[in-house]
């Protein structure tokens, strides 16, 4: 896709140590799995989530061997089901005994002309992508509340937006539309989170490549999206979770409410 080189790797700092938090969208080679992998570089213990349970528990089974069992865990989450939101929140409690991030991730796209998208595109994709995080954000706001209440345990969420919920791009009002409300969510969740001492915050990726965006996406489409890019290439996953960290750690304590480009392209 491009043959401009990117940045080396940013090993850990033990910026998340001791902290204990559940991501979504976190079975594989996407922003999902890269800032799984990332928080475990950085000391967090993590429960990861997917609706896709064989990749999960296989991504698990990789990550415990590499970072330990006791660091990580899984459960399948169909965030477009409550029940099974709550049941994830729950778990995230009994593993690690307390919750101190959530990393809202789980979103899905699709390319249809709105002329021709049905209803039932359109929301599919608003409830994965803005219902799921509204679910996940309003379950962490609970626990985070109760915690807030006992002690000095604050919490943090960081949720995944997109430039497309700033910039327009056609065949994508379904995901769009969705982003831009996450965006929204973020802001409105965040005023009142400040009761509890928690931070809400969101990333807004550009083109973070990885194989699920290959399959979905034509290589014209690619390549034109990638030569829009100001370094002339995509992010990786690992550098959007970096964000996601920094976002997560004690380095933006004074940030809330706010979405942060992780992009390069042009306007």
């Amino acid at each position: 896709m491009t043959d401009v080189e990117g940045p080396a790797y940013v090993p850990g700092h033990g910026l998340l140590r001791g902290r204990a938090a559940v991501i979504t969208a976190a079975a594989g080679a996407g922003i999902g799995g890269a800032t799984a992998r990332r928080f475990l570089e950085e000391g967090a213990r993590v429960l990861i989530s997917d609706a896709h349970a064989r990749r999960l528990k296989e991504y698990e089974t990789e990550l415990a061997a590499e970072f330990g069992a006791p660091s990580v865990a899984s459960l399948p989450c169909d965030v477009t089901d409550e029940t099974q939101v709550r049941t994830l929140f729950e778990e995230a409690l009994r593993a690690h005994g307390g919750l101190d991030i959530v990393v809202n991730n789980a979103g899905l796209g699709g390319t249809s002309a709105l002329v021709d998208m049905t209803d039932e595109q359109w929301s599919k994709v608003l409830d994965v992508t803005l219902n799921g995080t509204f679910r996940c954000t309003r379950a962490a706001l609970r626990i985070f509340r109760e915690q807030g209440a006992t002690s000095d345990r604050g919490g943090v969420i960081v949720n995944n937006a997109s430039v497309v919920g700033w910039r327009a791009q056609a065949g994508q009002a379904h995901y769009a539309a969705a982003k831009a409300g996450v965006m929204a969510l973020t802001r409105c969740a965040a005023l009142e989170a400040t009761e509890y001492g928690v931070r809400v915050n969101a990333v807004s990726p550009s083109l973070a490549m990885h194989p699920h965006l290959v399959k979905v996406t034509s290589a014209d489409l690619l390549e034109e999206l990638t030569s829009r890019e100001a370094f002339g290439r995509y992010a990786e996953p690992w550098e959007v979770a970096n964000v996601i960290v920094f976002l997560a750690s004690g380095y933006s304590s004074y940030m809330t409410g706010e979405v942060v480009a992780v992009s390069s392209r042009h306007p």
